[in-house]
């Protein structure tokens, strides 16, 4: 039975068939639901107020239709991809025919059938992006992620000098691949690697080298991370001046190579990696040391080591040989015969000394014996004095100090010997010794 609907859609007070309705969608219950239509008509509503867009990305199918063309836009950096139809007035106004592969900015504006309940995103306007807006975009890019200081040399990471395990980010069995690995094993058989196969160009770049870089930058035992392709168009290599990935690698711990193309081409990869390699040859020439060329220094090294260590012997030699030649080591006696010859002379001198000394010392107690010899008393009892001293000792000068038959002790000059006394005679003057 058809249900008729009162009331300003989007209002209170609508009803259907007299019961009145849920102001929202979020009040609605099983009891009291919306009519198709009118969720039909809320949704055109509100889609019909949405402003128009400019998008940018990639045509990947064509279809035309009578007056109308279908065709699918994909994103240029990741996997996600919108339907657009666009009518052929609209389509013609381009200027140049688009093909599957263009890369364009279209004007889109949503629009929904209500009848079937389809939302289509219909093409106001649509331009293909030349190579010079393609060229001026880059140059900007570059620009603002120089200004951040991306491409500054200090923040480059050094390159090991031989690489434990390289990482290796490139098509599958693309020529980059094969030439990496071949000149990497010619130069140093022995080297690792840890190959990540992924597209290289087209919407799905982007997404897969971020994915492996990261996972790449994560193993420990990576040691450096190669991003290699061969040459192609300047549309080819867009994904390797996308910013996002530009800034994956800027803030990545492993080194990074950038191999992308020929020697003339310059995506922004190469502006913000470690080391830019003009192709993937060059860059397996530039990661690992050539093993004949090391062998070959190696061995110059050595010799130039082992003749400085000659050098160094024979001059060392040479002065030893000079040390050696010297009289004081040639006749090592010379040294002790000077010192001998000097304490000899020494010795003589202090003998002479000495005996001078001694001779001078004998000469004087001789005369100081010859003084006193002559002021001793013995002097006197060789001209036949004697000295007469009483039993106590003490020498007798007075007559009148013994008496008769007193004994005495008479020294003389040669011996002593007793006497009595026998007579005694008071002195007189004749008798005194003359004063001196």
């Amino acid at each position: 039975m058809a249900q008729r609907i009162s009331g300003t859609p989007g209002t209170l007070g609508e009803s259907v068939d007299g019961q009145e309705l849920a102001p929202t969608a979020g009040e609605t219950t099983a009891e009291n639901p919306w009519p198709l239509s009118l969720l039909s008509s809320k949704m055109k509503s509100y889609i019909d107020r949405m402003s128009s867009v400019w998008i940018e990305g990639q045509v990947v199918e064509l279809n035309h239709r009578g007056k109308a063309s279908y065709l699918t836009l994909r994103d240029t950096d990741v996997e996600m991809s919108l339907p657009v139809q666009i009518w052929k007035n609209v389509l013609e106004r381009t200027g140049a025919p688009l093909s599957e592969g263009s890369h364009v900015v279209a004007n889109l504006k949503a629009d929904f059938w209500t009848k079937t309940g389809r939302l289509t995103m219909r093409a106001n306007d649509i331009r293909a992006v030349g190579l010079g807006e393609l060229l001026a975009r880059l140059e900007r890019l570059k620009k603002q992620l120089g200004a951040e200081g991306l491409f500054d040399p200090n923040r480059k990471l050094r390159l090991p000098f031989l690489p434990n395990r390289i990482g290796l980010i490139t098509g599958r069995d693309s020529d980059a691949q094969k030439d990496v690995v071949r000149n990497v094993h010619l130069r140093w058989p022995a080297a690792e690697f840890e190959i990540r196969n992924c597209a290289v160009q087209g919407p799905d770049a982007v997404p897969g080298v971020m994915k492996n870089l990261t996972e790449l930058d994560a193993d420990p035992q990576i040691d450096i991370i190669i991003i290699a392709r061969g040459g192609g168009s300047m549309e080819d290599l867009l994904p390797f001046s996308n910013e996002a990935l530009v800034r994956a690698v800027s803030i990545a711990n492993t080194p990074v190579v950038s191999a992308i193309g020929h020697e003339a081409d310059r995506p922004i990869l190469d502006e913000v990696a470690d080391m830019r390699a003009s192709t993937p040859t060059d860059a397996a020439k530039r990661i690992v040391p050539d093993v004949a060329e090391e062998s070959m220094n190696l061995l110059r090294a050595r010799a130039e080591l082992e003749a400085a260590v000659n050098r160094i012997i024979d001059r060392e030699q040479e002065m030893l040989t000079a040390v050696r030649s010297r009289p004081v080591l040639a006749e090592p006696q010379t040294l002790v015969a000077a010192h001998e010859e000097q304490l000899r002379l020494i010795r003589r001198r202090s003998l002479q000394a000495t005996t001078t000394h001694i001779m001078q010392g004998q000469t004087e107690i001789n005369h100081l014996r010859s003084q006193a010899r002559s002021l001793s008393p013995l002097r006197t009892l060789e001209r036949g004095y004697a000295v007469v001293q009483s039993d106590d000792g003490q020498a007798i000068r007075d007559s009148a100090e013994v008496s008769t038959g007193a004994s005495v002790h008479v020294r003389v000059a040669r011996g002593r010997f007793d006497a009595e006394v026998t007579a005694v005679q008071e002195s007189t003057d004749d008798n005194r010794a003359p004063e001196q």
